[in-house]
């Protein structure tokens, strides 16, 4: 099958060097007709990392206007993820682009009713999407195997030090707002638009900086809360990412989300409990192991490229999207003038 070609624009997002491997792991799927990075701040900070290796370095002008590139990773510093996407497709462009989506609707909506006029694919780049443990969590509860679901708890938390503290305080919504949206979006997807969001954020060194450093929101629905939780002052906070989905029926637990993170790697798995026998899987408590995962994004980037050739319909849908980060704004307490 006819390679897809692509490009990358911006490498200033805390994800796009390893995006870019993941997209070069794909040989016989991709081919990577290079980078755009008019900073010279990035390029000296990044330009010489290993997946940008023997690629040409490209101006946005001379990318977008390559008619047979198909396909842009949109990877910019965050600020600046909707105005590239934007300009993508307006050249026809399909974006694999990286989260999250601003601090206002309105600059993610332009993009999304810019995607759907065209009918181009829009895939955000939410990392857990990718996980098998993840998908057979929310498989499990699309089937009904858990019952009717009660209670959700889910963490992603880390320990940071001042620079990246500094940055964070440049959002409205700290630390939530960056690590927030990959948790809301895996409570949607099994439980829809929630009736009322309540966030809690607080400052734990408040003499030092002015982050929004722990936070916490509880999103609403007629039979069940979802508490989610973010933090960047955890002692090795990636070993504790997870997540619990309870229902009459059944309990999920997968800790840790990400087994790949652990110090010593191990096959991503989750601790299911059953009242009765669903699909093979026995009633009580059983844990349930997958394949070992490479990394977060090969098999999303994949999935892509099914959308792409129209051998498959993207999962997540514009109107998702649209949700997702209007709950993750609303998750941060951003003020009514954000979603106009």
């Amino acid at each position: 099958m006819k390679k897809i070609k692509v490009g990358q624009i911006g490498i200033g997002h805390n994800h796009a060097h390893e995006k870019m491997c993941a997209f070069r792991k794909l040989p016989d799927t991709f081919e990577v007709v290079g980078i755009v990075e008019e900073s010279p701040e990035w390029r000296e900070k990044r330009g010489d990392l290993p997946g940008y290796k023997n690629l040409p370095w490209l101006t946005e002008e001379e990318l977008l206007g390559m008619d047979d590139v198909q396909a842009i990773s949109v990877e910019p510093d965050v600020p600046d993820l909707n105005a590239v996407a934007l300009r993508c497709l307006k050249t026809g462009k399909h974006i694999h682009m990286d989260k999250p989506a601003g601090e206002t609707i309105a600059g993610f909506k332009a993009v999304l009713d810019e995607a759907g006029a065209r009918n181009l694919t829009v895939q955000l780049g939410y990392m857990f999407r990718g996980n098998p443990a993840i998908q057979f969590c929310l498989k499990a509860v699309r089937e009904g195997w858990l019952g009717r679901i009660f209670e959700i708890d889910a963490v992603m938390s880390r320990m940071d030090g001042q620079p990246y503290r500094d940055w964070l305080s440049k959002y409205h919504g700290g630390a939530f707002y960056i690590f927030g949206g990959h948790l809301i979006d895996l409570v949607l997807l099994m439980m829809g638009r929630p009736d009322n969001i309540v966030p809690f954020l607080k400052k734990t060194r408040p003499e030092t900086d002015s982050l929004f450093d722990n936070g916490m929101a509880v999103l609403e629905y007629e039979y069940a809360t979802a508490v989610v939780r973010t933090t960047v002052v955890e002692v090795n906070g990636f070993l504790r990412r997870q997540m619990t989905v309870c229902g009459d029926e059944g309990t999920i637990e997968i800790n840790p989300i990400e087994p790949f993170n652990q110090p010593h790697k191990c096959l991503p798995k989750l601790r299911m409990t059953l009242a009765k026998e669903r699909e093979g899987y026995k009633a009580g408590a059983q844990e349930v192991v997958f394949d070992q995962m490479h990394d977060r994004y090969t098999d999303q980037l994949t999935e892509l490229a099914a959308v792409i050739r129209g051998a498959k319909e993207n999962p997540y849908s514009l109107e998702h999207e649209l949700l997702l980060q209007e709950c993750l704004l609303r998750a941060c307490g951003y003020p009514e003038n954000a979603f106009l």
